[in-house]
């Protein structure tokens, strides 16, 4: 095919193919395009006609890839980033006037301490835009990425999609929250004996502190796992349980009062924070502003 019979493509049915091949499934392609499931099958069959092939096999509920249909993912995935680049660099952005939608991804501990002064940061240089926080992690992140769900996240990352973008804005050391009366810092021996309660969007019982802790051959007894940290405060107040916590965590906890902080009675690593975003939109002008407030108002730079 030369660049004239580009002519006869459709852009709008490979954005259905690759939101295809991202939900495997008609019913939430629709959804996630804001189309009706009639739409998506035309398209579907225009695309098979297209490319000459089935492209997808229905798999139990699933609907699975053609190797074609792998191969054209590819090819066809770098390109729409290079053109929404394109296009995007041609556009302006204003934000005391623009009434953009930004979609970011953050987790708890981010949502919880860091979102405050982000968000009066927009609210005062751009009224009018909106902002649609989503939770994520290290886990979700990457296919929120890839979906578009997100166009940027704040979080501990590992394996990303390979056309992402990633980069360290904080580098945080966890604090000790305490609520008793109890004068004085812990020991390292008071700390491990004291009940302990963590904060686990999988309900799990461990985390890098114990890791920490089993490189002195010590041990620390969990008694409680909440999925998100805005609920400590009342569950300490009154026990002789604690928590630990990254600082900014620990700052925003404080704050609310009934709850005191101090440094753990060990050495700790820290631990980063990324900012991750979509390499399609690495040069978006509304994107790199956003990014850039959130490199100022949740980043740390003392700290880089």
């Amino acid at each position: 095919m030369n660049r004239n019979d580009l002519r006869r493509v459709d852009l709008n049915l490979l954005i259905v193919f690759e939101t295809l091949m991202h939900e495997r499934s008609v019913t939430r392609a629709a959804e996630k395009l804001f189309l009706g499931q009639p739409a998506i099958s035309a398209s579907l069959s225009r695309l098979r006609g297209l490319f000459d092939d089935p492209l997808f096999v229905r798999t139990g509920r699933s609907m699975e890839p053609t190797p074609r249909a792998q191969e054209i993912f590819s090819l066809l995935s770098p390109a729409l980033d290079y053109i929404s680049t394109a296009v995007s660099r041609a556009s302006e952005f204003d934000p005391t006037t623009s009434t953009a939608v930004f979609r970011i991804g953050l987790s708890d501990d981010v949502e919880f301490g860091l979102l405050p002064p982000l968000i009066k940061r927009l609210r005062a240089e751009a009224p009018g835009v909106v902002l649609v926080v989503r939770r994520t992690n290290y886990l979700l992140m990457p296919g929120m990425l890839s979906s578009g769900e997100i166009s940027v996240g704040v979080c501990y990352t590992e394996d990303l999609p390979a056309n992402a973008k990633r980069k360290v804005v904080r580098r945080s050391l966890p604090k000790l929250l305490r609520a008793d009366s109890v004068p004085g810092p812990l020991s390292l021996d008071d700390y491990c004996a004291r009940p302990h309660a963590l904060v686990s969007f999988a309900g799990d019982l461990s985390g890098f502190i114990d890791e920490e802790l089993a490189k002195l051959d010590r041990k620390r007894r969990v008694v409680l796992a909440v999925p998100q940290f805005n609920a400590l405060g009342p569950l300490l107040s009154g026990t002789d349980i604690v928590a630990s916590v990254p600082d900014y965590t620990a700052a925003a906890l404080t704050a609310a009062g009934g709850l005191r902080t101090e440094p753990l009675p060990f050495e700790s690593k820290t631990f980063e924070l990324h900012m991750a975003w979509r390499g399609a939109q690495d040069n978006d002008p509304a994107e790199r502003w956003l990014r850039s407030r959130i490199q100022m108002f949740v980043g740390d730079p003392d700290s880089l």
